[in-house]
């Protein structure tokens, strides 16, 4: 029996992989796990191999109508970066050179401002004067410890069950554990 929509993948993998994962810890063959949720041998070995699937391979960049233009606009933007503020080109002045001087009359204003908006950053970074992503670890020593239970206590003549946070005090600088 095929479950609703089987054969179909979801948008996320997360999600089939944990209730593939749920269904051999209950015994289910790899077969069985198959037939139930419409995959392959090798989908069901991954997910009981890891909890999380693969990434997507990303797709490789498109042709679009702009692409023998890129370089005239990566010249315009390099051009910009010795330019005073008031005097670099903006994307719709950009867009009518593009027009008048080079004849891309098959290209948009949309696709001329996308192509702009991230390229802009990469010519800046490329000469060294744009913001790098950065990594900075941070370390910081434990300021407390915290323990999680549930508690079982007597309300107005009822038996409840309780989430407990215990949040002892702790000294800075020192762990739980006692020093001698």
């Amino acid at each position: 029996m095929h479950d609703e929509g089987a054969g179909v993948l979801p948008k996320s993998m997360v999600d089939p992989y944990a209730a593939i994962r749920r269904d051999a810890r209950q015994g289910l063959s790899n077969r069985a796990l198959q037939r139930k949720y419409g995959v392959g041998f090798l989908m069901v070995q991954k997910a009981l191999s890891s909890a999380w699937p693969e990434p997507r391979k990303p797709l490789p960049p498109r042709v679009t109508r702009l692409d023998p233009f890129k370089p005239l606009i990566d010249e315009m933007l390099r051009a910009d970066l010795d330019a005073p503020r008031k005097q670099r080109h903006t994307v719709k002045r950009i867009f009518e050179r593009v027009l008048d001087e080079h004849g891309a009359n098959e290209s948009s204003y949309q696709m001329v401002r996308g192509y702009v908006a991230g390229r802009r950053e990469e010519i800046q970074v490329q000469a060294g004067r744009g913001v790098v992503e950065a990594f900075v670890p941070q370390t910081n020593r434990p300021e407390a410890e915290v323990d999680f239970g549930d508690v079982t206590v007597r309300l107005g003549g009822e038996v409840v069950t309780c989430y407990l946070i215990a949040f002892p005090p702790v000294l800075l600088g020192q762990g739980s554990a006692p020093t001698r």
